[in-house]
């Protein structure tokens, strides 16, 4: 496994990188943000490790900039930035992962491990999903209700994805944030929550059939309106 550590702490870097390499993963590393991003562009990674606060360039904005070069190389973002709106942020620019600092190492293992294998196996049979009006283009990442295209971000569509295919049933937060988010479910959190707000506002708001149902006390479902 080839990961790319984005760490300006040269003291935690390279901890990181003798941590990896003792689980034969090669490490390349970089200093700051600028480094970073040409690196990503240039090289081939399984994993990009990735710290927020960043000279030349902050993580939000290397992953943003990196998912708009079309690089899906996937991202965990490691920083003492854990507020909720931190995560929403490192997610919506498009990172697959936030682990806050500090952490144990073999918890970054097992993310580590969990983010590579889910990137790498094949994840579907068919390339479009569809649920009544709803349709969702697996290749190119792309919703549409009907005739209208709706915007997602890469974590909206990845919690669409896992709605469409569980239609029917009710999901609990748990459950969701381990699936979707590969995380263990904090209940001092409303991540869950405004995901699921946000893409009600895309998805359903507009039409009078409404898809996305809560069912109190238990979590989330995928059905048509009543």
């Amino acid at each position: 496994m080839r990961v790319l550590i984005v760490e300006d702490e040269q003291k935690v870097a390279k901890a990181l990188q003798q941590g990896l390499e003792e689980h034969q993963m090669r490490c390349e590393l970089a200093f700051d943000g600028q480094i970073g991003k040409r690196l990503a562009l240039r090289n081939f990674y399984d994993i990009i490790l990735l710290d927020v606060i960043l000279p030349g360039m902050n993580g939000f904005e290397v992953c943003r900039e990196l998912r708009q070069a079309g690089i899906n190389t996937p991202v965990l973002m490691l920083t003492a930035m854990d507020t909720t709106e931190d995560k929403l942020t490192g997610f919506d620019v498009g990172a697959d992962d936030y682990l806050p600092k500090p952490f144990e190492f073999r918890e970054l293992l097992a993310r580590i491990r969990s983010i590579v294998k889910r990137s790498s196996g094949v994840m579907q049979s068919s390339n479009l999903l569809r649920f009544a009006d709803l349709e969702l283009d697996l290749d190119t990442q792309t919703a549409k209700r009907g005739d209208r295209t709706i915007e997602l971000t890469a974590k909206e569509f990845a919690l669409m994805e896992y709605l469409i295919r569980n239609k029917g049933r009710v999901l609990s937060k748990a459950e969701i944030a381990d699936k979707v988010w590969d995380i263990n479910f904090d209940t001092g959190t409303n991540v869950i929550e405004v995901y699921v707000n946000y893409l009600r506002k895309k998805v359903d708001k507009d039409f009078p059939n409404k898809l996305i149902h809560t069912q109190i006390g238990k979590g989330y479902i995928l059905r048509e309106s009543l």
